[in-house]
């Protein structure tokens, strides 16, 4: 990373371009957007299939570069991956020769922290993350939920200050998928992180944000950020209340009934 401009906030996106050349022609992934994350904050990004939420993700994780514009963690730029910022894919990306407890226990032998430390952390997450029963268990003798279970454990156990999940309840059913929702902000609120979490549902988005940031597409821009004042922890009634219909309808109507251009006026935490 470089030393860039100070910001208050835990991420900051400023200005943010990304351009792909496909065919010989240049395509506009992400066209100028800035966005600040509070520290501690949970935010959702949901928009349509093109709208560059999976690139935005990918820059914060330093896995791909804008073409001009910044984005910052800390105040410092990001130009590759590192340790304060934890990835979670809709593949869980687990090694299937490991059992739950060395793959949570992977990144803290690659940092070198002592066998005992590594077996104490790693138990905590996956206590926290409802495995005990299961802390020896190859990947093959468990559940897609618990391998996602699993993979966010490993996530946690880095201590990143920030989660960066890309749709990672995408590939589950309807059930396990409420389900990990209730857990992760179980897991979330024991032991607060940062986080920024991609998804395509609706329903997702509004249950576990502070807020949900509703991208438009062609090109990718933020076109309307919704505020979700709902009270932590989330519940099953709070599912069926009015005040979730009400944001539900809102978030559904940006992203489904966009007006071409149109844009956020704000994106600041």
């Amino acid at each position: 990373m470089n030393t860039s401009t100070a910001t208050d906030a835990r991420i900051s996106v400023q200005n943010v371009t990304k351009t792909f050349d496909l065919k010989g022609e240049s395509f506009v992934a992400l066209d100028g957007v800035s966005l600040d994350v509070a520290d501690n904050e949970f935010v959702t990004v949901v928009g349509p299939s093109g709208c560059g939420k999976s690139t935005l993700m990918n820059i914060l994780a330093g896995l791909d570069e804008p073409t001009s514009g910044e984005a910052l963690v800390d105040g410092v730029r990001v130009d590759g991956p590192g340790p304060d910022r934890g990835v979670i894919f809709q593949q869980y990306a687990l090694f299937p020769w490991l059992t739950v407890r060395k793959n949570v226990e992977f990144g803290l032998k690659t940092a070198g922290l002592p066998a005992a430390e590594r077996r104490e952390r790693a138990q905590h997450f996956i206590d926290l993350v409802g495995l005990t029963e299961f802390a020896d268990a190859l990947p093959k003798m468990l559940s897609g939920g618990m391998k996602q279970r699993c993979a966010i454990a490993r996530a946690y156990a880095v201590n990143p200050s920030i989660l960066l999940m890309d749709e990672p309840f995408g590939a589950l059913d309807a059930l396990t998928r409420v389900t990990l929702q209730e857990q992760l902000l179980e897991t979330w609120s024991a032991d607060k992180r940062t986080v920024m979490f991609i998804t395509h549902d609706v329903d997702e988005a509004v249950f576990l944000a502070n807020r949900v940031i509703v991208m438009a597409a062609r090109p990718g821009r933020i076109y309307e950020i919704v505020d979700v004042d709902l009270p932590y922890p989330r519940t099953e009634e709070m599912r069926l209340s009015p005040e979730f219909a009400a944001l539900r309808n809102r978030v559904w109507n940006a992203v489904y009934h966009q007006t071409p251009g149109h844009r956020a006026t704000t994106a600041v935490a």
